[in-house]
């Protein structure tokens, strides 16, 4: 095992998750290094969960404690263990001081992310279930347009209730995060939450949503235009369009990700409105909405093969409109791989 020590204590849940299939809300991990002489890892959770640890972990030694890090970190010194590595971006500095108190003999090392960097990468498995995510939101959005769901008198909220409704109707088992549904003046904010404000003729409409299939999360965003698009509508939707498509092009094994920032950014930079870009180009997706790696200005790293990301530029018009597109990609040599497939030609809803 790297970072010389001879187990890891993993406390935080999606990580659990990822390395065991639990998924309880109270959980420790202790994970023993490769070359051990004994098979020593051991998951503990408290008594809500005695027949789904046994469900979902039948391989494991499974412990019953309430306290499960504590308990974890005393049959590491019962075992004599010696350098134990520990979550240190996940555990709280009195959760560490109760660590230390437990006087087991350990040398408790901290260790971030180091769960995160295995998960960038998806296996066959992962991309399945991304995939089969992405696909329910696809169909989603093209049954609620289908049904006249986005028309001129319905509201953010409503629009975004019936659009997380139809997501669970295709096979989503949660949403990625709370829908955006952001008309007229509303679409120049990133992050705006959907509101009574009523869609009108002439809007630009940005929708902003994810399903979650197998716990895995897609991510898209769909800008239309209800009724007629004005020039500068278009204008810049085809400028969003074209910055969407240089960053899909620059995702590659190996890409810096700041390069692949730059790539998408300098379309709208090279058209006079880089001060209307305001966020970073995307980050990872997988069992969290958000995962490393960050594609932004000051992203670090390069992209492996099979890191799924989404890349999603935009241009606000603060107290007029704005505009996103985004896809979930799974980079691939050769070029990436679109699990997003709904179309990201300008779309006039009559």
């Amino acid at each position: 095992m790297e970072n010389r020590v001879d187990a890891l204590l993993v406390t935080d849940l999606i990580n659990i998750r990822y390395l065991t299939g639990f998924t309880g809300s109270n959980a420790a991990l202790l994970v023993y290094a490769w070359d051990s002489s004994e098979d020593r890892t051991v998951i503990c959770t408290d008594g809500r969960y005695i027949t789904q640890v046994g469900e979902q972990v039948p391989d494991l030694r499974a412990e019953i404690n309430r306290a499960s890090a504590r308990r974890v970190l005393e049959i590491a010194g019962e075992w004599q263990t010696g350098r134990v590595g520990f979550e240190s971006h996940i555990v709280t500095v009195d959760q560490h001081q109760g660590f230390q108190a437990l006087k087991a003999g350990l040398d408790l090392v901290p260790i971030p992310g180091l769960v995160e960097q295995l998960r960038m990468v998806k296996d066959g498995y992962e991309v399945a279930q991304l995939r089969a995510a992405c696909d329910a939101a696809d169909a989603a959005l093209a049954t609620l347009i289908e049904r006249g769901g986005l028309r001129p008198g319905r509201t953010e909220r409503q629009v975004a209730r019936e659009l997380e409704w139809l997501m669970f109707e295709h096979g989503s088992e949660a949403v990625s995060f709370e829908t955006i549904v952001a008309t007229g003046v509303n679409s120049a904010v990133p992050h705006h939450r959907p509101t009574d404000a009523v869609l009108a003729t002439g809007d630009f409409v940005k929708l902003d949503f994810g399903a979650v299939v197998g716990g895995y999360h897609s991510d898209m965003t769909r800008t239309y235009v209800l009724g007629r698009a004005s020039e500068w509508q278009r204008e810049i939707y085809e400028l969003v369009r074209a910055s969407q498509q240089a960053g899909r092009e620059a995702l590659a094994p190996g890409a810096a990700t700041k390069a692949v920032d730059a790539a998408s950014r300098k379309v709208i930079e090279a058209a006079g409105y880089g001060d209307l870009f305001v966020h970073g180009l995307g980050h990872g997706v997988g069992l969290q909405i958000h995962e490393a790696p960050g594609i932004a200005k000051t992203g670090t790293g390069t992209l492996l093969d099979g890191v799924a990301v989404t890349v999603e530029p935009g241009v606000y018009f603060p107290g007029r409109g704005g505009v996103r597109i985004e896809d979930t990609l799974v980079v691939r040599k050769g070029g990436p791989e679109l699990l997003t497939r709904t179309s990201k030609d300008l779309t006039v809803v009559d």
